[in-house]
């Protein structure tokens, strides 16, 4: 039987999981959801404890990418995942510590979890491309915090078919993660910092595709739009496998029985990576609790204590930049599995639109607290931290995943609860070296990136990832910044490239 996607806004058309990522974003501005959830079996789960994390990807994505064949989802798995890209070559390991389970998503290319996703969604597009004949340019739009940007542009550089433009906030990432995104090779790519914080950016992508005038006019150029945040589901699905992998590890290693319930903290800005977690425990996988974690730009913990989400309040840089977020577009399709009233939730998106709130009602509320729970953590929170988990535990977290440790152990002081926790660890900590090394004790940090590298490295002795290492001499290839006003014209002339 083939799954059906549609929008959460409930005014376009069903389409097939191919369609939906080649669309990206739905015609009537939600975000395509599957019209059923695969369900799985605990002899499902006991089988993925002797597979390699392709091969587990390959039977959960099956379950929702279902017009694509076998032969085609093995084929892109195997581009995404094999040739060694990954340092590891488990993918995803979990590092089983003395009360806690570390998920590292960061042994990809570029040293963060958004490689779990962008190294596939070319492939799953690629390969949808030339299923439904699509013969225009896909140029890919993506508004980045950080990490989307430059996992999307190593993803599709130099993809046939495809260009690529990010959008990211001028002074609003780590100076690692700027200096990657532009050094990045290709000729279909193109990245350009836009004065402003990331809303503005990820708005005025959000506003592009919504303009049905523009999409026209670059259709006349044989151009569509298309998206690698988390708001397509083709970025979105393939984080679904990490938990059930973090789990068939688990089993394998004997920390759990079958069935046992573990909890996930999940450090989260535009609450794409918890919500794949959500989609897992809908399939069946025993999930108790899913741990918001946030920093101090905290709109999120906010709504899930109270049921009010009010963007409208100050704006912090923080040294979590990838959380540095107050407009988390995947609440959308967690609002709309929780009420299933298409009608609701565009009614909530159209007055977040204009007042910059909405309070959902208190039923729907109940329904989403006996899933999550949230706290944050402030700076100073998150370099304490990191420097417990050295002393404790003689373990180097970046500070996202700092902040996911701290809120998982806030959660089990206030609630007792004594089930198997996974932090799910998102960056390296050589992404935000001066931060970890300032947690750390170190002072008189030199501004040299590859410096800072090594003094991390012999502080921890942990090996530097080959794509920062890389850097070291990488020659800058991109000096492009605007207003947001100036974002769609900025479009418009690169796709006429």
């Amino acid at each position: 039987m083939e799954l059906r996607y549609i929008s959460t806004r409930g005014n376009a058309e069903e389409l097939t999981a191919a369609e939906a990522i080649i669309n990206g974003l739905a015609a009537d501005g939600g975000l395509y959801v599957p019209t059923a959830i695969p369900q799985v079996t605990p002899e499902f789960l006991t089988s993925l404890t002797t597979l390699s994390y392709e091969e587990r990807a390959a039977k959960i994505l099956a379950l929702f990418l279902t017009d694509y064949t076998a032969g085609e989802l093995r084929n892109c798995l195997t581009r995404a995942y094999g040739d060694d890209k990954f340092d590891d070559p488990r993918c995803a390991p979990v590092e089983c510590l003395t009360d806690t389970n570390i998920l590292e998503l960061w042994h990809g290319p570029t040293s963060a979890f958004k490689d779990m996703a962008l190294q596939l969604l070319p492939q799953l597009l690629g390969t949808a491309l030339r299923k439904k004949g699509e013969e225009r340019t896909v140029l890919i739009l993506v508004a980045t915090s950080g990490d989307t940007g430059k996992a999307a542009m190593a993803g599709f550089a130099d993809v046939p078919g495809t260009k690529i433009m990010v959008f990211y906030p001028h002074g609003g990432v780590s100076p690692v993660q700027e200096k990657q995104m532009l050094t990045q090779k290709g000729a279909n790519v193109n990245v350009t910092a836009v004065r402003g914080n990331f809303d503005d950016a990820q708005n005025g992508v959000k506003e592009i595709f919504n303009d049905a005038a523009f999409s026209e006019e670059l259709l006349r150029q044989d151009v569509k739009l298309s998206s690698a945040n988390s708001i397509n589901w083709g970025r979105l699905a393939p984080q679904i496998v990490y938990y059930f992998s973090a789990y068939a590890d688990l089993l394998k290693a004997g920390k759990i029985q079958l069935g046992a319930e573990i909890n996930f903290s999940v450090p989260t800005g535009n609450f794409g990576d918890i919500l794949a977690a959500y989609y897992a425990k809908l399939m069946g996988l025993p999930i108790h609790k899913l741990i918001c974690a946030s920093n101090a730009n905290n709109v999120l913990t906010d709504f899930l204590r109270t049921g009010l989400y009010d963007r409208k309040r100050p704006f912090f840089k923080t040294i979590t930049p990838s959380m540095d977020i107050l407009i988390s577009s995947n609440l959308e399709r967690l609002l709309y599995h929780i009420t299933e009233n298409a009608a609701q939730v565009k009614a909530w998106m159209e007055e977040l639109r204009q007042t910059g709130r909405y309070q959902v009602d208190e039923g729907t509320l109940a329904k989403i607290q006996a899933l999550f729970w949230a706290d944050w953590t402030d700076d100073e929170g998150t370099k304490d931290m990191i420097r417990l988990a050295f002393a404790r535990e003689n373990y180097v977290p970046d500070t996202h995943t700092a902040v996911a440790w701290r809120v998982a152990e806030n959660y089990r002081k206030e609630t007792g609860d004594s089930r198997p926790m996974v932090v799910v660890s998102t960056a390296s900590p050589y992404k935000f070296a001066p931060h970890v090394l300032a947690a750390l004790g170190e002072n008189d940090l030199p501004e040299d990136e590859a410096v800072m590298f090594d003094r991390l490295h012999k502080k921890s002795k942990l090996t530097i990832p080959r794509g920062l290492a890389a850097l070291r001499n990488a020659p800058l290839l991109h000096n492009n910044l605007c207003q947001r006003e100036e974002m769609a014209a900025r479009v418009l002339a690169f796709a006429k490239k």
